[in-house]
C-alpha cells in the first residue's frame, strides 16, 4: 500500500513540476520572448554569455535548468551565473542574505523503496523503480556574502575556440559531412550531411554560424549518433518537436562558444506551443535532448584540442 501511495504522490508532484515550468515558457512564448535565447550584450543584461555553473563545484547546470537559470539572471539582473544552494554557501564560509529569495530548479532520477524491494523479492518478481523530479533552490552568488574571495569573483571559464575559429574546429572534429553552398541551409537525414549556404549569402556573417550550429544540432539526433526520432514531416508535431530541440541546442552550443544564440526559426512558434500545450514534459524533454546535443558537438572539440595538446606534448618531448 505504501509503494502505491508513494508512487501515486511521486507522479503527482512531477505532474505539478512538469506543469509549473511549461506553463512558465509557454508565458514567454505567447509573449514573444524565447526563452533561451536572452538579450546579451544589452542593458539588461550585466552577467556574461555562458552556461550557468554551481559556483562550488563547477560543473555547468543542463536541460531546462540552463532555461530556468538564464531567465532569473536576466530577470534580476544578476551580474554572474554562478549558483550554490544554501547549504554550498554556507560550506563555502559564506551564507545567503537575508530576505533573498532563490531560483527553483530539478533533478531527475529514479529510486526503488524499501518496500518495493521487500515485495518483490518476495514475488520473486523484479523491483519497480519510481521515477522522481525533485525541486531543490539555488542562489545566485550575487544574492549570497562573505564568500572567499575566488567564490565571489567567479567567472566560469572561457571556452575552448572562440566565435568562428571554434565553429570551424566543431565542424571538423564531429566528422558530420558538411557541405557549403545552395540558397538554403538543411541537414538530410537520409544522406546525413548538412548543407548551409556560404557565410557571404548572409547580412551579417555571425548568423552563418548560428545556422550551422543549428543544422549540427539536426544532424547528432542521426541513428549512428544520439538516434533521436527524425521521421517527422513538415508540420507535424514530431517535426516541430525537433526544430525546438535544434533551436535550445543550438543556444547552448552558441553560449558555450562565446556567440550570441538568436532564434533561427520564430515561425515556428505556434507549432511550438502547440506541443507545449498538449504535452507538459515536451519542454523538459526537449531541453534534455538539446543538452545532450550540444554535450555531443562540444565534447568533439574539447576532445581534438586535448588530442593536439597531447601530440604537442608528444612533439615537445621529441624534440627534447
Amino acid at each position: 500500500m505504501s509503494y502505491q501511495r508513494n508512487r501515486a504522490n511521486a507522479v503527482a508532484d512531477r505532474s505539478n513540476l512538469y506543469d509549473d515550468v511549461t506553463n512558465k515558457i509557454i508565458a514567454e512564448l505567447e509573449a514573444g520572448r524565447f526563452p533561451w535565447v536572452q538579450p546579451w550584450g544589452t542593458a539588461v543584461a550585466k552577467a556574461p554569455l555562458s552556461l550557468p555553473r554551481n559556483a562550488s563545484t563547477s560543473r555547468a547546470y543542463s536541460g531546462i535548468n540552463v532555461l530556468i537559470l538564464w531567465g532569473a539572471v536576466i530577470e534580476h539582473g544578476f551580474p554572474t551565473q554562478g549558483w550554490l544552494t544554501y547549504r554550498q554557501a554556507l560550506a563555502l564560509g559564506g551564507n545567503v542574505r537575508k530576505g533573498e529569495r532563490g531560483t527553483t530548479v530539478v533533478y531527475a532520477d529514479r529510486f526503488v523503496p524499501n518496500d518495493e524491494k521487500t515485495r518483490a523479492r518476495e514475488a520473486g518478481e523484479a523491483a519497480q523503480a519510481i521515477p522522481f523530479l525533485k525541486r531543490f533552490t539555488v542562489f545566485n552568488i550575487e544574492q549570497c556574502e562573505e564568500l572567499p574571495d575566488e567564490i565571489a569573483a567567479f567567472a566560469p571559464p572561457p571556452a575552448t575556440g572562440l566565435i568562428e575559429p571554434g565553429v570551424a574546429a566543431l565542424i571538423e572534429a564531429t566528422g558530420i559531412e558538411f557541405r557549403i553552398g545552395g540558397n538554403r541551409a538543411y541537414y538530410a537525414p537520409a544522406h546525413d550531411y548538412v548543407q548551409v549556404p556560404p557565410p557571404q549569402a548572409y547580412f551579417e556573417a555571425i548568423n552563418w554560424h548560428r545556422t550551422a550550429l543549428h543544422e549540427l544540432g539536426h544532424a547528432s539526433g542521426h541513428k549512428s549518433r544520439l538516434d533521436r526520432d527524425l521521421s517527422g514531416s513538415f508540420g507535424s508535431r514530431k517535426y516541430a518537436f525537433e526544430e525546438l530541440v535544434a533551436e535550445i541546442s543550438a543556444a547552448f552550443s552558441c553560449a558555450a562558444l562565446g556567440i550570441v544564440p538568436t532564434v533561427r526559426h520564430a515561425d515556428y512558434i505556434g507549432s511550438w506551443l502547440e506541443v507545449l500545450r498538449q504535452d507538459n514534459r515536451a519542454i523538459v524533454r526537449a531541453a534534455s535532448q538539446a543538452s545532450k546535443a550540444a554535450d555531443w558537438l562540444l565534447g568533439h572539440l574539447h576532445d581534438d584540442v586535448a588530442a593536439q595538446v597531447e601530440m604537442d606534448e608528444a612533439n615537445g618531448r621529441r624534440a627534447a
